[in-house]
């Protein structure tokens, strides 16, 4: 008794340890970004000092993002892209993944298997051939280069293949008794049930596209369709550097996703459990 006692101490204290190596940079940085003197911003930045919010403390920085650039188109342009980004892959990459788990058919193994083997190639080995394919049909600096390539994800297809495979098949045979579509099974019977996986690829794929850096960068031209990651470079081209406006900044970029992760976190965790994202 006393022996799981101690285990259970220990992994309180490691589950801790690890909580805090990934909250303690969002504290500093939403800590900093509260400070309105630059020489003591520098001077925390060595110590211990920089989690603790003392001195003097405001929104300054805040306000000198939105005056100094067009933080508010910046912010919108993030959101369009990965608003659709995540709407239109949900719905792609969830048909796609259904049908090769609940149908089987000429070739639908060697797509599993092509599906597993683009996994593993990281985006840096395409982006020059991706980048010659959008300048030659001309949609360089739009909102169509940096959604569409990323509609399609394997991991996501993966992650939904995997969920779907689980999924009894009594309510899909009943169906297919009854006359219904494949569709009208996708739309009726595996939607309803997915919901965990959904929000948990919703999730992923927010985080991937609204941190999204080198693929913007290298497509959009102006401020016109330049999303926040991109944005953020401005300031650091300044000098001497703010460093307050760019912890603002960072802050206003990090601070969604964080109260997204939160309200859906349930959803992601039975995800996690219920998907069997295993070998």
């Amino acid at each position: 008794m006393l022996t799981r006692k101690v285990s259970k101490l220990f992994m309180y204290i490691l589950l801790i340890v690890i909580a805090a190596v990934f909250l303690f940079p969002i504290v500093f940085m939403i800590v900093s970004s509260l400070k309105v003197d630059e020489s003591q911003i520098l001077s925390d930045m060595s110590g211990i000092k920089g989690f603790i919010p003392y001195g003097k403390l405001g929104l300054k920085n805040y306000f000198d993002v939105f005056k100094n650039m067009a933080f508010g188109k910046f912010y919108f342009n993030s959101v369009l892209i990965t608003t659709i980004t995540v709407m239109l892959g949900l719905v792609v990459n969830s048909m796609l993944a259904f049908a090769l788990a609940r149908y089987e058919f000429k070739g639908s193994k060697y797509i599993i298997i092509g599906v597993l083997a683009l996994m593993i190639i990281p985006i840096e080995a395409v982006v020059i051939p991706m980048l010659l394919m959008v300048n030659k049909w001309g949609v360089m600096d739009t909102y169509i280069v940096q959604i569409l390539p990323y509609i399609a994800d394997p991991l996501y297809i993966f992650l939904f293949y995997q969920f779907f495979r689980e999924l009894p098949t009594s309510l899909e045979e009943a169906a297919v008794i009854d006359g219904s579509s494949y569709f009208r099974i996708y739309w009726q019977i595996g939607l309803p049930l997915s919901k965990p996986v959904f929000v948990s690829v919703g999730i992923l794929c927010s985080i991937a596209r609204w941190g999204e850096f080198l693929w913007p960068l290298m497509t959009t031209r102006g401020e016109e369709h330049r999303p926040l990651t991109v944005a953020i470079q401005q300031l650091f081209t300044i000098n001497p550097k703010n460093w307050g406006d760019i912890f603002a900044f960072a802050t206003m970029i990090t601070i969604p996703l964080l109260i997204i992760f939160v309200i859906f976190q349930k959803y992601f965790v039975d995800s996690i459990a219920s998907s069997g994202i295993k070998g």
